[in-house]
């Protein structure tokens, strides 16, 4: 499994930390895709996003901040920054004009200056006439003219775009579509979104990073490493499958500063969108209460669930037995999800994790005959007839993604019913874990 390269070109956005570079990153790519806050270290991962300017297409990489030395973590997160500089058609090195040149500012221009790609020095937060007059001390990084901009405000950041467009290779040209095309391939199809949840510290990012086929997180074993969320097209026996990486989810009531609500917000929001989540356990620590609300949540966002137990590799003989019992006990609520034992770490076990991706997702796009829905619910009637005379007269699927059932009922039908007709429907249908709605009018 690898990652999908997008053909259009980058420009990879770097400096030290907390000089704007997310704040930049948000104004080139129109949103805010990349959490800014007030303080050094809150992006670390390296996160990539379509931008688009003048009608050309391009990807716009954010990166952590470049800290020589420091902490195992300072240089996990640099390791990035490097990853990004030597993939990107162009570079912007990102200073802050109401600090001016610092030690690291320097450390930093000497890499770049090392790459053969056209780089380009950026002075954020020029906001005022005095700062704009000092754009000559930055001649001393060895990189030219400094552009002087404010990525808050957006003055110069269009100047500075139509500068680095002009020395990034051609856009590709667009494939023709094949006459005749199949709809239903992979090419007529969106990607499938495959969202990695779990509480901090559970191996998300770890996982991740052994699906993509690099290291596009940073892994560290302090919790609440990865703070945004990143993804990559993978390459795959079920073809491409976006993987999202997101932040460790707590209980809302925990979520202290900024940073952590936005990773929060962020990685409820990737929940909501995806197609498939991958609710990662650490095995070493069991099922805990905190695993089961979350699992309620995603379970909440009606898409299907594959359940990672993680770190299998280093759970005791008992401990697994617990494990087995605190599936039935804590997560029963999840319909017959399939289970992977696994080790991200090592990769013993993540072999069989696309098989049941594939599995899940075809469940989720299953559309069931209307004559053998009906006949699948007249044989539940049989088998338990609703209470007082209530029984479904006729039975439709309206939808997929999931399967979506309309039962048309004489008077209405108790919920505790409808979850007997639910699973009645999962068992015969052979639709495993994917949600499945029940929609009931009466007639």
């Amino acid at each position: 499994m690898t990652g999908v390269e997008s053909p259009l070109p980058s420009i990879a956005i770097v400096g030290r930390p907390n000089v704007g570079k997310s704040t930049l990153v948000n104004r080139i790519a129109g949103g805010r895709e990349a959490i800014v806050e007030q303080k050094p270290g809150v992006t670390r991962d390296r996160k990539e996003l379509e931008a688009e300017w003048q009608g050309r297409h391009f990807i716009v990489v954010d990166s952590g901040g470049w800290v020589p030395g420091g902490s195992a973590l300072d240089q996990k997160v640099s390791r990035q920054s490097e990853q990004a500089i030597a993939r990107a058609d162009a570079v912007i090195l990102v200073v802050d004009a109401s600090v001016g040149i610092t030690s690291e500012d320097d450390s930093v221009a000497n890499l770049v200056r090392r790459t053969d790609q056209p780089i380009f020095l950026a002075a954020n937060k020029v906001d005022s006439p005095q700062r704009a007059k000092e754009m000559w001390q930055y001649l001393s990084l060895g990189l030219g003219d400094a552009w002087a901009i404010s990525a808050l405000h957006g003055d110069g950041t269009g100047d500075l775009l139509d500068a680095v467009l002009a020395v990034l290779p051609d856009e590709p040209e667009p494939e023709p579509d094949p006459v005749g095309e199949n709809p239903d391939d992979e090419q007529g199809r969106e990607l499938f979104s495959v969202a990695l949840v779990g509480r901090p510290n559970v191996g998300k990012s770890t996982l991740y990073n052994r699906m993509v086929g690099e290291d596009r997180a940073v892994v560290h074993d302090m919790p609440g490493t990865t703070r945004d969320t990143t993804d990559t097209v993978v390459a795959t026996d079920a073809g491409p499958i976006r993987f999202v990486d997101t932040a460790g989810m707590r209980r809302r009531a925990k979520v202290e500063d900024g940073t952590e609500y936005f990773s929060f917000v962020r990685a409820l929001r990737a929940v909501d969108g995806a197609d498939v989540a991958l609710l990662i356990i650490d095995s070493s620590s069991g099922i805990t209460h905190q695993d089961q609300r979350l699992a309620e949540r995603v379970d909440a966002a009606g898409c299907p669930i594959v359940v990672i137990l993680n770190k299998w590799d280093i759970t005791g003989t008992e401990q697994r037995a617990l494990l087995t019992e605190q599936l039935e006990d804590k997560l029963h609520f999840l319909p017959e999800s399939a289970v992977i034992r696994m080790s991200a770490l090592t990769g013993r076990g993540v072999s069989r994790l696309i098989p049941a991706l594939d599995e899940a997702i075809t469940d989720y796009h299953t559309r069931i005959p209307t004559g053998r829905v009906n006949q699948v619910i007249r044989r539940a009637q049989q088998a338990q007839p609703g209470p007082h005379g209530a029984r479904v007269l006729y039975a439709t699927q309206g939808a997929v993604d999931p399967p979506t059932f309309t039962l048309f009922a004489n008077k209405t039908l108790p919920a505790t019913y409808v979850r007997y007709l639910e699973r009645y429907l999962r068992r015969e249908c052979e639709l495993g874990g994917t949600p499945i709605k029940m929609r009931v009018r009466q007639r």
